[in-house]
């Protein structure tokens, strides 16, 4: 018999404001108490600041608090912001690290509990239940997305397959041959089975009903698309390394807006000035921690975009509700002035029917040094690459539509069907030659 885990509390997802705010001031509380008592970081930003614990007095006190941003993290190497002794540690997880040190979270055993009982209630949330059969599609290791999806996945009572990635057409005949109910894995990942599926005449053989994806912005058109392609229902989860991993946020059957889970988490979008946004504007996301015990982390810069949704949902839960992310603040790319974000290119092509939904951007400058936008598409697989004529109406068709959402004029190169590189992990959307030049 599987364990009966009780993860889920109705009083929680629908508790009102104002008792939840009072929960919230509590465990902020003891969060910030724990912080300036034992992490030294932390004590040396309250001091300067003039701040002890016992000055927050309410949840918007957060403002005052300081701030804690990715370079926090590779400064503090590998142990410097957890607030407790390696003795409580059970697990340690860290981000891939392409650039300088990675990020290193460190987890108790109350963390790992309460982490794979958030990722359950999501699940629960979009009706999987014990009875369903569920491949994780993603990496193992060090990356939060393996362990923290497979955790809520034994905690749910659900069937886990470790699947990992790679070997795509394998990953296709287990889904068929395990009777495998929902799946796991990158969005771009999820579209490249999703063709190869339909390539191999396998869709009617499955038994899918629910897809969960993340770890990467993707348009409401590429769900349609994956939606349509696995005839599945596909939700957005949102997570992030420094507070737990994937599972802190995630989409009701509603599949409008991230419900992001206000028991465990203080929630800010900010704009460039620092200060919060009014519902539907966008701005970064910060977030402060309120139950993690082995690094607690105050008001951290995710440098993810989303907007403030109202917070009513027909599901009616009463969670902050935030808009799926738009990009990342890092993903901007400035062109002559302009902000463009990937997203904005892939909401394009996918209206675009004669266009697949891959796509790769290059950066360069040309022999005057201003900025140069090029976007590599691939055409549809049963397009024509020998006609010419309709090839060029097609690139023209394209870059209109481009330079009509980003303001400025993008090269477009058409591309064979299959020739972007499809990946299990992240796709690899900007290639940027201007840092060679």
């Amino acid at each position: 018999m599987k364990k009966e885990y009780h993860y889920r509390d109705p009083k929680i997802e629908k508790m009102n404001r104002k008792d939840m705010k009072e929960l919230q001031l509590k465990r902020l509380r003891k969060t910030v108490k724990t912080v300036y008592n034992r992490v030294p970081f932390y004590r040396k930003q309250l001091k300067e600041a003039g701040l002890r614990p016992d000055d927050i007095k309410d949840t918007s006190d957060i403002n005052i608090l300081p701030g804690t941003v990715k370079q926090d993290f590779t400064d503090n190497y590998p142990y410097g912001l957890f607030a407790t002794d390696m003795d409580n540690i059970v697990r340690i997880h860290s981000s891939s690290g392409t650039t300088g040190k990675p990020k290193v979270v460190g987890y108790t055993q109350n963390d790992i509990d309460t982490w794979a009982d958030l990722v359950a209630r999501n699940f629960t949330m979009v009706g999987i239940t014990k009875k369903d059969i569920f491949q994780n599609s993603v990496n193992y290791g060090l990356f939060t997305g393996g362990l923290g999806i497979h955790n809520g996945i034994e905690r749910l009572g659900a069937t886990a397959i470790p699947s990992g990635t790679g070997n795509t057409l394998r990953q296709i005949e287990m889904m068929v041959d395990f009777g495998v109910t929902a799946l796991h894995c990158t969005p771009s990942y999820a579209l490249y089975l999703s063709e190869t599926a339909v390539e191999h005449d396998l869709i009617g053989k499955m038994k899918l009903k629910t897809g969960v994806f993340g770890s990467e912005p993707w348009s409401e058109n590429m769900r349609k698309t994956i939606e349509d392609m696995f005839q599945i229902k596909a939700y957005d989860s949102y997570g992030l390394s420094e507070m737990f991993g994937p599972g802190i946020a995630f989409e009701c059957p509603e599949q409008d807006g991230l419900h992001i889970w206000d028991d465990n988490f203080l929630v800010e979008v900010l704009d460039k000035n620092g200060e919060q946004v009014s519902e539907g504007e966008k701005g970064e996301l910060v977030l402060t921690s309120l139950t993690k015990e082995g690094i607690p982390v105050l008001r951290y810069h995710t440098g993810d975009i989303t907007r403030l949704l109202e917070p009513e949902c027909e599901c009616e839960r009463t969670t902050t509700r935030l808009s799926r992310m738009i990009g990342r603040v890092d993903d901007m790319m400035i062109i002559r002035g302009i902000n463009v974000f990937p997203t904005q290119i892939q909401n394009v092509i996918a209206n675009i029917p004669e266009v697949s939904n891959q796509y790769q951007i290059l950066l360069s400058q040309n022999q005057k040094k201003l900025d140069e936008i090029t976007v590599q598409v691939e055409i549809e697989k049963d397009m024509f690459s020998d006609d010419l004529k309709r090839l060029g109406e097609i690139q023209r068709k394209v870059a209109e539509e481009l330079n009509s959402v980003l303001g400025i004029r993008a090269n477009v190169e058409l591309l064979g069907y299959g020739t972007i590189e499809r990946t299990g992990g992240k796709a690899k959307r900007i290639i940027d030659n201007r840092k060679a030049l």
